[in-house]
């Protein structure tokens, strides 16, 4: 399978259509980027890890019965999936209380929610990703209907129950992360995108360390040897 047409170019990948009109090419890109573009900075090597990282998780997941869009990963940087009408959708889940919803509700960093959060925020860059209600959803038709939201809100509660699990195994803890979806060629609605610690906020279980995209935005060095220990304690390589 081979990149023709660049569709789509964003902060951490490039999508390529292919010889079949049912699948894409994700490119996975070295550049950093946080505070809505404010800072950048490129790592190499991080596309590949966040490949690898993606596509073991989404093996994990389609195990579990959650369906997705992942294919397979063609090399180091490149992986395969099936292409989906993307649903403008951040889908933020919370498992524990750190960066904008301490700073917005005043809510104690680090503090364990008493359940597992789930918040929509509106993917659209120019407008800075804003908060959305499910009125809100309804109204930009982001979604047909308000089952649809119903929907994404479970699935994203099944895939935390999921990881969480999965993380605790590897001593880390699963802070809050972000989810996107799509609909396929049949209109079912599937977990798209990737999952790496560029949307991932972990902690080392024991001792707090942050493993993810936080060690860029607070100026705390070593990205890319936290990714590569996420990658091995999920390979089963931890020292």
């Amino acid at each position: 399978m081979q990149k023709q047409t660049l569709v789509y170019e964003g902060k951490a990948k490039k999508i390529w259509s292919t010889e079949d009109e049912n699948l894409l090419i994700s490119e996975f890109k070295d550049e950093l980027t946080a505070f809505n573009g404010a800072k950048k900075a490129v790592e190499e090597g991080k596309g590949a890890l966040n490949n690898k990282i993606s596509r073991e998780l989404f093996k994990l997941l389609e195990s579990k019965g959650i369906q997705t869009h992942f294919v397979e990963m063609l090399d180091d940087n490149h992986m395969l999936h099936k292409r989906a009408k993307v649903i403008l959708i951040e889908v933020i889940v919370r498992n524990i209380a750190t960066g904008s919803l301490s700073r917005n509700l005043g809510i104690e960093d680090g503090k364990v929610l008493p359940f597992t959060l789930v918040e929509f925020d509106y993917k659209n860059d120019e407008l800075g990703d804003p908060k959305l209600n499910d009125q809100h959803a309804l109204l930009l038709e982001l979604v047909d209907d308000a089952s649809e939201l119903e929907y994404i809100r479970y699935m994203a509660r099944k895939i935390n129950t999921i990881l969480q699990t999965f993380y605790a195994s590897k001593n880390l803890t699963l802070v809050d992360f972000k989810l996107e979806f799509g609909k396929d060629s049949n209109g079912n609605i599937i977990l798209i995108d990737e999952l790496s610690p560029d949307n991932f906020r972990l902690w080392d279980s024991t001792s707090g360390e942050k493993m993810d995209k936080d060690r860029f935005r607070q100026g705390l060095g070593n990205l890319k040897v936290a990714y590569e220990e996420v990658l091995n304690r999920i390979l089963g390589e931890q020292k």
